[in-house]
């Protein structure tokens, strides 16, 4: 069965700058010294390994949870009223995949609600027959968890299934599952040792519907 799971935040919505602005303001206005960079292994990670993340980073235990829960408080607002983004040739790409016989899901370590708005706001919602958040698994991305349950959902093996994504917890998290991955990088490429988990690095969601077409 043509099976594709893809990531919300970066992959499908161009979104991602948006919470890294959001999460960097939030951990200044704490007091926090963390760098935009040390906020980009942030990206996808599940809530047990970024506590532990977060730890590395200050010390503390309770900072992940008081800079996340600060940064909700500032991006929500802004997130209601905004025409949310879409990466380039998303509609394109879903369109083609599925007028050639592809299943569609979308598995996220964004929340569910918070998902299927943004899925429904965006016009995305109709094109995908699952919708799995990590928060529906034990331990979220790079854990394989999500793809895992995402693939049991969609009737298929991970083996079976291709998964997209553009940070490298998603691309962890799918690999360790079994998936085929894809890396459309958003704000970071991927280094030599990501490299040897993917079996493509594309420029956008086109390039990757047309890769898994032909493959």
């Amino acid at each position: 069965m043509l099976t594709a799971l893809f990531d919300l935040d970066g992959t499908l919505l161009d979104t991602e700058r948006i919470y890294q602005k959001y999460w960097k303001m939030a951990g200044d206005e704490l007091g926090y010294n963390l760098s935009a960079e040390d906020f980009l292994n942030f990206r996808s990670l599940g809530h047990s390994f970024a506590i532990l993340k977060m730890k590395e980073l200050t010390g503390s235990d309770k900072a992940y949870d008081e800079i996340r829960d600060y940064r909700k408080k500032l991006m929500e607002p802004i997130m209601k009223d905004l025409d949310i983004p879409l990466k380039p040739y998303v509609k394109e790409a879903l369109t083609l995949l599925k007028d050639n016989g592809f299943r569609l899901g979308v598995a996220t370590a964004t929340r569910s609600f918070t998902t299927d708005d943004y899925l429904k706001r965006t016009g995305l919602s109709g094109f995908f027959d699952k919708v799995i958040s990590a928060r529906m698994v034990k331990e979220g991305k790079p854990a394989p968890d999500v793809y895992q349950f995402a693939a049991s959902e969609m009737g298929v093996s991970p083996e079976e299934a291709f998964a997209v994504e553009d940070a490298p917890n998603g691309v962890l998290s799918a690999a360790r599952a079994g998936c085929r991955v894809i890396m459309i990088p958003d704000l970071t490429e991927p280094d030599e040792e990501l490299m040897n988990h993917i079996v493509l690095r594309a420029d956008n969601l086109m390039e990757a519907a047309k890769f898994m077409l032909s493959y």
